[in-house]
């Protein structure tokens, strides 16, 4: 059994998703490990990850649309709301989804599904740089 890991960082632009497919496809090809796993983590509480479509843009909008509608910002009932009106939105969402993703590694490469892409969720309005860590474990 062998493991590698590594980690990069990703700046955002504000709310919306961000497809990071490739870096954690380049992580993988560096470990050298052709049959296990590769586990995706993000260090952060206001920020998550999600494997969704990555074929047509419009997928994506209508997540977003539906997370804005799903947890508003300035809901009166909030009272985390120390870092703006997104605070604790963005803390909701990420709760909602996940901050880890694993996907199987079978000849050395992610086994995603032809329309799936591996995503940084981001909440917030204002840029974040995001830091995300990739553990590859196999033979």
């Amino acid at each position: 059994m062998s493991a590698h890991a590594d980690q990069f960082i990703i700046a955002t632009r504000g709310k919306g998703t961000y497809e990071i497919t490739d870096r954690v496809h380049a992580i993988v090809r560096a470990s050298q490990i052709k049959i296990g796993t590769a586990t995706v983590f993000v260090r952060h509480t206001s920020c998550s990850l999600v494997i969704f479509e990555n074929a047509d843009p419009s997928a994506r909008t209508d997540l977003h649309a539906f997370f804005d509608r799903l947890v508003p910002e300035n809901s009166p009932y909030f009272v985390h709301t120390t870092e703006g009106p997104d605070d604790m939105p963005s803390h909701l969402c990420m709760a909602l989804t996940r901050t880890s993703e694993v996907i199987p590694v079978m000849d050395g490469r992610l086994t995603l599904g032809t329309w799936q892409g591996i995503f940084l969720f981001e909440h917030r309005r204002a840029p974040h740089s995001r830091e995300i860590v990739v553990s590859v474990v196999g033979e």
